[in-house]
Protein backbone atom coordinates (compact mmCIF):
# COMPACT_ATOMS: atom_id res chain seq x y z
CA UNK A 1 0.00 0.00 0.00
CA UNK A 2 1.11 3.27 -0.31
CA UNK A 3 2.62 5.40 2.31
CA UNK A 4 0.01 7.38 4.74
CA UNK A 5 -0.66 10.46 4.77
CA UNK A 6 -1.33 11.85 8.53
CA UNK A 7 -4.35 14.00 9.33
CA UNK A 8 -5.69 15.71 12.20
CA UNK A 9 -9.09 14.93 12.36
CA UNK A 10 -11.07 16.52 15.34
CA UNK A 11 -10.61 17.92 18.85
CA UNK A 12 -11.95 14.45 20.12
CA UNK A 13 -9.33 12.54 18.06
CA UNK A 14 -6.65 15.18 19.83
CA UNK A 15 -7.89 14.74 23.59
CA UNK A 16 -7.51 11.08 22.97
CA UNK A 17 -3.90 11.27 22.32
CA UNK A 18 -3.12 13.52 25.19
CA UNK A 19 -5.02 11.05 27.27
CA UNK A 20 -2.46 8.13 26.62
CA UNK A 21 0.40 10.53 26.77
CA UNK A 22 -0.93 11.59 30.58
CA UNK A 23 -1.83 7.87 31.38
CA UNK A 24 1.68 6.43 30.71
CA UNK A 25 -0.03 3.89 27.84
CA UNK A 26 2.53 3.23 24.48
CA UNK A 27 1.96 2.49 21.43
CA UNK A 28 0.10 -0.69 20.37
CA UNK A 29 2.58 -2.97 18.44
CA UNK A 30 1.30 -2.99 14.61
CA UNK A 31 0.16 -6.45 13.32
CA UNK A 32 1.74 -7.64 10.10
CA UNK A 33 -0.57 -7.92 6.86
CA UNK A 34 0.79 -11.18 5.02
CA UNK A 35 0.13 -10.48 1.51
CA UNK A 36 2.60 -10.27 -1.59
CA UNK A 37 4.84 -7.38 -1.40
CA UNK A 38 3.05 -4.08 -3.74
CA UNK A 39 5.45 -3.02 -6.88
CA UNK A 40 6.37 0.83 -6.54
CA UNK A 41 5.21 1.21 -10.45
CA UNK A 42 1.83 2.12 -11.54
CA UNK A 43 -1.02 -0.10 -13.06
CA UNK A 44 -0.29 0.09 -16.93
CA UNK A 45 -1.87 2.96 -18.48
CA UNK A 46 -4.61 1.01 -20.69
CA UNK A 47 -5.11 -0.77 -17.31
CA UNK A 48 -6.00 2.39 -15.81
CA UNK A 49 -8.24 3.79 -18.25
CA UNK A 50 -10.40 1.01 -18.42
CA UNK A 51 -10.64 1.12 -14.78
CA UNK A 52 -11.09 5.03 -15.14
CA UNK A 53 -14.44 4.37 -17.42
CA UNK A 54 -15.89 2.03 -15.28
CA UNK A 55 -15.55 4.37 -12.17
CA UNK A 56 -17.31 6.75 -14.43
CA UNK A 57 -20.32 4.63 -15.68
CA UNK A 58 -21.11 3.76 -11.84
CA UNK A 59 -20.95 7.32 -10.70
CA UNK A 60 -23.24 8.39 -13.55
CA UNK A 61 -25.49 4.99 -13.09
CA UNK A 62 -26.29 6.14 -9.64
CA UNK A 63 -26.00 10.20 -10.08
CA UNK A 64 -22.72 10.41 -7.73
CA UNK A 65 -21.06 13.51 -8.00
CA UNK A 66 -17.62 11.86 -6.52
CA UNK A 67 -16.26 8.78 -5.64
CA UNK A 68 -12.51 7.49 -4.29
CA UNK A 69 -11.14 4.35 -5.44
CA UNK A 70 -8.05 2.01 -5.05
CA UNK A 71 -7.14 -0.36 -6.72
CA UNK A 72 -3.72 -2.34 -5.83
CA UNK A 73 -2.21 -5.38 -8.02
CA UNK A 74 1.07 -6.34 -6.10
CA UNK A 75 2.58 -7.80 -9.00
CA UNK A 76 1.64 -5.38 -11.52
CA UNK A 77 0.77 -1.53 -10.13
CA UNK A 78 -1.03 0.92 -8.07
CA UNK A 79 -4.32 3.16 -8.88
CA UNK A 80 -5.42 5.11 -6.36
CA UNK A 81 -7.36 8.50 -6.66
CA UNK A 82 -10.53 10.72 -5.99
CA UNK A 83 -12.75 11.50 -9.24
CA UNK A 84 -15.13 13.94 -9.55
CA UNK A 85 -16.31 16.87 -6.79
CA UNK A 86 -18.31 17.32 -3.44
CA UNK A 87 -20.90 18.51 -4.99
CA UNK A 88 -23.27 18.01 -8.51
CA UNK A 89 -22.21 20.49 -11.41
CA UNK A 90 -18.69 21.55 -9.54
CA UNK A 91 -17.03 22.57 -6.04
CA UNK A 92 -13.99 21.02 -4.66
CA UNK A 93 -12.49 17.91 -6.23
CA UNK A 94 -12.37 14.45 -4.48
CA UNK A 95 -8.58 13.65 -3.99
CA UNK A 96 -7.85 10.13 -2.61
CA UNK A 97 -6.88 11.80 1.10
CA UNK A 98 -11.00 12.56 1.25
CA UNK A 99 -12.47 10.58 4.42
CA UNK A 100 -15.49 9.21 4.03
CA UNK A 101 -18.28 6.60 5.97
CA UNK A 102 -17.25 2.92 5.64
CA UNK A 103 -20.68 1.83 5.91
CA UNK A 104 -20.70 -2.23 6.65
CA UNK A 105 -16.98 -2.78 7.05
CA UNK A 106 -17.76 -1.53 10.57
CA UNK A 107 -19.53 -4.92 11.00
CA UNK A 108 -16.39 -7.24 9.85
CA UNK A 109 -14.20 -4.98 12.45
CA UNK A 110 -16.62 -5.13 14.85
CA UNK A 111 -16.42 -8.99 14.34
CA UNK A 112 -12.15 -8.81 14.56
CA UNK A 113 -12.75 -7.26 17.69
CA UNK A 114 -14.94 -10.23 19.35
CA UNK A 115 -12.74 -12.96 18.02
CA UNK A 116 -9.97 -10.65 19.72
CA UNK A 117 -11.52 -9.97 22.78
CA UNK A 118 -12.27 -13.75 23.28
CA UNK A 119 -8.87 -14.75 22.56
CA UNK A 120 -7.97 -12.86 25.49
CA UNK A 121 -10.83 -14.27 27.33
CA UNK A 122 -12.94 -11.11 28.16
CA UNK A 123 -15.81 -12.40 26.32
CA UNK A 124 -16.74 -16.36 24.70
CA UNK A 125 -18.04 -16.36 21.22
CA UNK A 126 -20.85 -18.84 22.75
CA UNK A 127 -22.14 -16.52 25.23
CA UNK A 128 -25.31 -15.89 25.48
CA UNK A 129 -25.87 -11.69 24.53
CA UNK A 130 -27.84 -11.85 27.57
CA UNK A 131 -25.04 -11.98 29.13
CA UNK A 132 -24.37 -8.22 28.21
CA UNK A 133 -27.52 -6.41 27.17
CA UNK A 134 -30.49 -6.80 29.81
CA UNK A 135 -33.73 -5.88 29.02
CA UNK A 136 -34.13 -7.11 25.34
CA UNK A 137 -36.65 -9.50 24.94
CA UNK A 138 -36.48 -12.73 23.03
CA UNK A 139 -32.45 -12.69 22.58
CA UNK A 140 -31.82 -14.84 25.21
CA UNK A 141 -30.93 -18.09 23.21
CA UNK A 142 -28.65 -15.57 20.65
CA UNK A 143 -24.84 -15.83 21.32
CA UNK A 144 -21.97 -13.32 20.13
CA UNK A 145 -20.87 -15.21 17.18
CA UNK A 146 -24.47 -15.86 15.84
CA UNK A 147 -24.69 -11.62 15.74
CA UNK A 148 -21.32 -12.00 14.00
CA UNK A 149 -22.36 -14.03 11.32
CA UNK A 150 -25.86 -12.92 11.04
CA UNK A 151 -27.15 -16.11 12.33
CA UNK A 152 -29.13 -14.27 15.11
CA UNK A 153 -32.13 -14.53 13.25
CA UNK A 154 -32.18 -10.63 14.44
CA UNK A 155 -34.34 -8.12 11.88
CA UNK A 156 -32.71 -5.02 10.88
CA UNK A 157 -33.95 -0.87 11.57
CA UNK A 158 -32.62 0.67 8.48
CA UNK A 159 -35.70 0.35 6.25
CA UNK A 160 -37.62 1.13 8.80
CA UNK A 161 -35.74 4.20 10.29
CA UNK A 162 -34.56 5.79 6.71
CA UNK A 163 -37.28 7.79 6.16
CA UNK A 164 -36.74 9.37 9.72
CA UNK A 165 -32.57 9.73 8.89
CA UNK A 166 -33.67 12.00 5.93
CA UNK A 167 -36.44 14.27 7.93
CA UNK A 168 -34.50 14.64 10.65
CA UNK A 169 -31.05 14.52 10.47
CA UNK A 170 -29.48 15.80 13.45
CA UNK A 171 -31.61 13.47 15.57
CA UNK A 172 -29.07 11.40 17.73
CA UNK A 173 -30.21 7.53 17.98
CA UNK A 174 -29.32 5.26 20.97
CA UNK A 175 -28.01 1.95 19.96
CA UNK A 176 -30.44 0.47 21.96
CA UNK A 177 -33.12 2.03 20.27
CA UNK A 178 -31.77 1.12 16.93
CA UNK A 179 -31.45 -2.50 17.99
CA UNK A 180 -35.50 -2.48 19.00
CA UNK A 181 -36.57 -1.87 15.62
CA UNK A 182 -34.56 -4.91 14.62
CA UNK A 183 -35.60 -7.30 17.75
CA UNK A 184 -39.62 -6.26 16.90
CA UNK A 185 -39.31 -8.22 13.52
CA UNK A 186 -40.45 -11.57 13.49
CA UNK A 187 -37.89 -14.53 13.35
CA UNK A 188 -37.57 -15.87 10.16
CA UNK A 189 -35.46 -18.63 11.82
CA UNK A 190 -33.61 -19.96 14.57
CA UNK A 191 -30.56 -18.65 15.86
CA UNK A 192 -27.98 -20.67 14.32
CA UNK A 193 -29.95 -22.20 11.34
CA UNK A 194 -29.80 -19.04 8.34
CA UNK A 195 -27.76 -15.96 7.80
CA UNK A 196 -30.34 -13.29 7.76
CA UNK A 197 -28.67 -9.72 6.88
CA UNK A 198 -29.18 -7.78 10.36
CA UNK A 199 -27.82 -4.12 11.42
CA UNK A 200 -29.09 -4.98 14.90
CA UNK A 201 -27.23 -7.39 15.40
CA UNK A 202 -24.19 -6.18 14.48
CA UNK A 203 -25.43 -2.86 17.30
CA UNK A 204 -26.07 -5.79 20.13
CA UNK A 205 -22.56 -7.34 19.55
CA UNK A 206 -21.20 -3.63 20.16
CA UNK A 207 -23.36 -3.37 22.97
CA UNK A 208 -22.07 -6.80 24.50
CA UNK A 209 -18.85 -5.46 23.80
CA UNK A 210 -19.08 -2.13 25.43
CA UNK A 211 -20.39 -4.32 28.48
CA UNK A 212 -17.77 -6.77 28.70
CA UNK A 213 -14.89 -4.55 28.75
CA UNK A 214 -16.14 -1.68 30.03
CA UNK A 215 -14.93 1.11 27.37
CA UNK A 216 -17.03 2.63 24.71
CA UNK A 217 -17.20 0.70 21.19
CA UNK A 218 -14.89 3.62 19.74
CA UNK A 219 -12.16 2.96 22.43
CA UNK A 220 -12.88 -1.18 21.89
CA UNK A 221 -12.33 -0.53 18.10
CA UNK A 222 -9.76 2.08 17.97
CA UNK A 223 -7.77 -0.49 20.65
CA UNK A 224 -8.50 -3.84 18.84
CA UNK A 225 -8.20 -3.11 15.21
CA UNK A 226 -8.03 -0.15 14.38
CA UNK A 227 -4.14 0.93 16.41
CA UNK A 228 -3.02 -2.95 15.66
CA UNK A 229 -3.41 -2.26 11.90
CA UNK A 230 -1.90 1.22 11.87
CA UNK A 231 -5.43 2.48 10.01
CA UNK A 232 -4.41 6.17 11.04
CA UNK A 233 -7.00 7.61 9.55
CA UNK A 234 -9.97 5.33 10.69
CA UNK A 235 -12.16 5.47 13.70
CA UNK A 236 -15.93 5.40 15.10
CA UNK A 237 -16.96 8.42 16.31
CA UNK A 238 -17.84 9.29 19.84
CA UNK A 239 -19.72 11.87 19.16
CA UNK A 240 -23.49 11.84 17.29
CA UNK A 241 -22.16 14.29 14.99
CA UNK A 242 -19.51 13.59 12.47
CA UNK A 243 -16.17 15.15 13.67
CA UNK A 244 -14.23 15.21 10.46
CA UNK A 245 -13.17 18.31 9.02
CA UNK A 246 -13.53 17.75 4.88
CA UNK A 247 -15.27 14.32 4.59
CA UNK A 248 -16.57 13.42 1.13
CA UNK A 249 -20.15 15.04 0.94
CA UNK A 250 -22.90 12.49 0.35
CA UNK A 251 -26.02 12.32 -1.50
CA UNK A 252 -29.78 10.23 -1.52
CA UNK A 253 -31.71 11.10 -4.93
CA UNK A 254 -35.27 10.73 -4.42
CA UNK A 255 -37.86 10.05 -6.74
CA UNK A 256 -41.14 11.85 -8.00
CA UNK A 257 -44.53 10.95 -8.19
CA UNK A 258 -44.35 9.27 -11.49
CA UNK A 259 -40.93 7.46 -9.87
CA UNK A 260 -38.47 9.22 -11.98
CA UNK A 261 -35.30 9.87 -9.94
CA UNK A 262 -33.78 13.36 -9.28
CA UNK A 263 -30.13 13.19 -10.54
CA UNK A 264 -29.64 16.83 -10.67
CA UNK A 265 -30.73 17.85 -7.37
CA UNK A 266 -30.40 14.96 -4.82
CA UNK A 267 -30.57 15.87 -0.62
CA UNK A 268 -27.62 15.85 1.23
CA UNK A 269 -26.56 13.59 3.66
CA UNK A 270 -23.28 14.68 5.32
CA UNK A 271 -24.05 16.13 8.26
CA UNK A 272 -26.25 13.99 9.24
CA UNK A 273 -25.61 12.83 12.73
CA UNK A 274 -23.38 9.23 13.23
CA UNK A 275 -25.53 7.68 15.68
CA UNK A 276 -27.10 5.45 12.99
CA UNK A 277 -24.82 3.42 12.00
CA UNK A 278 -22.88 2.61 15.85
CA UNK A 279 -21.01 -0.78 15.52
CA UNK A 280 -22.90 -2.08 12.20
CA UNK A 281 -21.93 0.86 9.73
CA UNK A 282 -20.51 3.83 11.71
CA UNK A 283 -16.85 3.86 10.78
CA UNK A 284 -15.24 6.78 9.15
CA UNK A 285 -11.83 6.09 7.16
CA UNK A 286 -10.12 6.35 4.08
CA UNK A 287 -8.76 4.79 0.85
CA UNK A 288 -5.67 3.47 2.00
CA UNK A 289 -7.28 2.53 4.97
CA UNK A 290 -10.29 0.68 3.77
CA UNK A 291 -7.78 -1.71 1.16
CA UNK A 292 -5.02 -2.29 4.47
CA UNK A 293 -7.98 -3.41 5.96
CA UNK A 294 -9.64 -5.40 3.45
CA UNK A 295 -5.89 -7.04 3.21
CA UNK A 296 -6.39 -7.63 6.86
CA UNK A 297 -9.25 -9.04 6.69
CA UNK A 298 -8.81 -11.33 4.36
CA UNK A 299 -6.10 -12.92 5.67
CA UNK A 300 -7.26 -12.39 9.18
CA UNK A 301 -4.47 -11.03 10.27
CA UNK A 302 -5.93 -9.84 13.55
CA UNK A 303 -7.06 -13.51 14.19
CA UNK A 304 -5.63 -15.85 16.64
CA UNK A 305 -3.90 -19.51 14.86
CA UNK A 306 -6.34 -21.92 13.91
CA UNK A 307 -9.39 -19.25 13.98
CA UNK A 308 -12.39 -20.71 12.20
CA UNK A 309 -14.07 -17.93 11.37
CA UNK A 310 -15.17 -18.46 7.72
CA UNK A 311 -15.09 -21.96 8.07
CA UNK A 312 -18.99 -22.67 7.51
CA UNK A 313 -19.93 -20.19 5.37
CA UNK A 314 -23.64 -19.76 4.06
CA UNK A 315 -24.77 -18.36 1.04
CA UNK A 316 -25.27 -14.83 0.57
CA UNK A 317 -28.68 -14.46 -0.27
CA UNK A 318 -31.33 -17.07 -1.62
CA UNK A 319 -29.91 -18.45 -4.86
CA UNK A 320 -26.75 -16.56 -4.59
CA UNK A 321 -24.39 -18.13 -7.13
CA UNK A 322 -21.81 -20.88 -5.07
CA UNK A 323 -18.93 -19.06 -4.72
CA UNK A 324 -20.87 -15.70 -3.09
CA UNK A 325 -20.98 -16.41 0.65
CA UNK A 326 -20.95 -14.48 4.28
CA UNK A 327 -19.53 -15.77 7.79
CA UNK A 328 -17.81 -13.79 10.28
CA UNK A 329 -18.83 -10.76 9.10
CA UNK A 330 -17.33 -10.91 5.81
CA UNK A 331 -18.13 -11.67 2.40
CA UNK A 332 -16.40 -14.15 0.24
CA UNK A 333 -16.74 -14.07 -3.42
CA UNK A 334 -14.42 -15.91 -5.27
CA UNK A 335 -11.15 -15.87 -4.03
CA UNK A 336 -11.94 -12.14 -2.37
CA UNK A 337 -13.15 -11.54 0.88
CA UNK A 338 -14.42 -8.48 2.12
CA UNK A 339 -17.36 -5.87 2.76
CA UNK A 340 -20.41 -3.59 1.13
CA UNK A 341 -23.08 -1.68 2.37
CA UNK A 342 -24.54 1.99 2.03
CA UNK A 343 -25.50 4.37 4.53
CA UNK A 344 -27.22 7.13 3.41
CA UNK A 345 -25.23 9.36 1.08
CA UNK A 346 -22.45 6.58 0.67
CA UNK A 347 -22.14 3.37 -1.11
CA UNK A 348 -18.92 1.65 0.19
CA UNK A 349 -17.70 -1.68 -0.57
CA UNK A 350 -13.71 -3.54 -0.56
CA UNK A 351 -12.47 -6.82 -1.07
CA UNK A 352 -9.21 -7.98 -1.31
CA UNK A 353 -7.43 -11.71 -2.19
CA UNK A 354 -5.27 -13.51 0.67
CA UNK A 355 -3.10 -15.19 -2.27
CA UNK A 356 -2.36 -12.82 -4.73
CA UNK A 357 -2.82 -9.46 -2.70
CA UNK A 358 -5.17 -8.16 -4.88
CA UNK A 359 -7.12 -5.31 -3.61
CA UNK A 360 -9.98 -2.85 -4.86
CA UNK A 361 -11.58 -0.10 -2.52
CA UNK A 362 -14.61 2.12 -3.55
CA UNK A 363 -17.13 4.77 -2.31
CA UNK A 364 -19.20 6.45 -4.33
CA UNK A 365 -21.31 9.64 -2.99
CA UNK A 366 -24.29 9.19 -3.47
CA UNK A 367 -26.57 5.77 -2.43
CA UNK A 368 -29.80 6.23 -4.34
CA UNK A 369 -29.21 2.86 -5.25
CA UNK A 370 -28.23 1.24 -2.25
CA UNK A 371 -25.19 -0.84 -1.95
CA UNK A 372 -25.43 -2.75 -5.33
CA UNK A 373 -23.40 -0.47 -7.45
CA UNK A 374 -20.53 -0.18 -5.10
CA UNK A 375 -20.27 -3.61 -5.29
CA UNK A 376 -20.58 -4.19 -9.01
CA UNK A 377 -18.45 -1.53 -9.29
CA UNK A 378 -16.03 -3.30 -6.63
CA UNK A 379 -15.98 -6.80 -8.63
CA UNK A 380 -15.56 -5.21 -11.85
CA UNK A 381 -12.46 -3.17 -10.98
CA UNK A 382 -10.99 -6.87 -9.24
CA UNK A 383 -11.72 -8.67 -12.63
CA UNK A 384 -9.89 -5.89 -14.66
CA UNK A 385 -7.01 -5.74 -12.54
CA UNK A 386 -6.53 -9.15 -11.92
CA UNK A 387 -6.01 -9.08 -15.90
CA UNK A 388 -2.85 -6.64 -15.60
CA UNK A 389 0.11 -7.12 -16.91
CA UNK A 390 3.51 -7.93 -14.52
CA UNK A 391 5.96 -5.37 -13.87
CA UNK A 392 9.18 -5.56 -14.95
CA UNK A 393 10.83 -8.51 -12.49
CA UNK A 394 7.12 -9.80 -11.12
CA UNK A 395 4.85 -12.53 -12.27
CA UNK A 396 1.44 -12.18 -12.47
CA UNK A 397 -0.41 -15.38 -11.06
CA UNK A 398 -2.63 -17.82 -12.32
CA UNK A 399 -5.35 -17.49 -10.04
CA UNK A 400 -8.82 -15.74 -11.74
CA UNK A 401 -12.18 -14.63 -10.60
CA UNK A 402 -15.60 -16.40 -11.60
CA UNK A 403 -17.12 -13.75 -13.37
CA UNK A 404 -15.57 -10.78 -16.13
CA UNK A 405 -15.58 -7.29 -16.15
CA UNK A 406 -18.30 -7.10 -18.64
CA UNK A 407 -20.70 -9.05 -16.75
CA UNK A 408 -20.52 -6.38 -13.93
CA UNK A 409 -20.12 -3.47 -16.45
CA UNK A 410 -23.67 -4.76 -18.02
CA UNK A 411 -25.24 -5.27 -14.85
CA UNK A 412 -24.63 -1.43 -14.09
CA UNK A 413 -25.79 -0.17 -16.96
CA UNK A 414 -29.13 -2.22 -16.64
CA UNK A 415 -29.84 -1.10 -13.26
CA UNK A 416 -28.54 2.80 -13.54
CA UNK A 417 -31.44 5.27 -12.62
CA UNK A 418 -29.55 8.22 -14.12
CA UNK A 419 -28.60 8.96 -17.29
CA UNK A 420 -25.59 7.09 -18.57
CA UNK A 421 -22.57 9.06 -20.66
CA UNK A 422 -22.67 8.08 -24.18
CA UNK A 423 -20.68 5.61 -25.70
CA UNK A 424 -17.10 7.17 -27.56
CA UNK A 425 -17.52 6.21 -31.42
CA UNK A 426 -15.43 3.96 -32.55
CA UNK A 427 -12.48 4.73 -34.06
CA UNK A 428 -12.28 3.47 -37.93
Amino acid sequence: MRAKTHRVRAAAALFGVLALVLTGCTNVPEVAVDVPPQTEAQLPEATAQELSTAVAQAMAAVGASGAVVGVWAPWSGEWVTGVGTQAIGGGDAVTEETPFRAAAMTRAMTCDALYVLADKGTVSLSDSVREYVSGVADIQDVTLEQLCDGTSGIGSYSDILFSSWLSVPERVWSPRELASYGIGRARVSAPGEAYRDSDAGYVLLGLALERATGKTASEILADEVFEPLALENTYLPESAADPVDGVLRGYVGLRDAAGVMNCTAPLETTTMSSSFGFTDSGVVTDIDDLGRYAQALATQALMPENTKRYAQPLPAYTDAPSWYTTAGGALQAGSLVGQAGAVPGYATASFADPSTGLTVAVVLNNSSMGSGPALALAWELAAIASKAPAASGETAPEAGLPWTAQQYRDSTAAAAVCPLPEAAPAEG
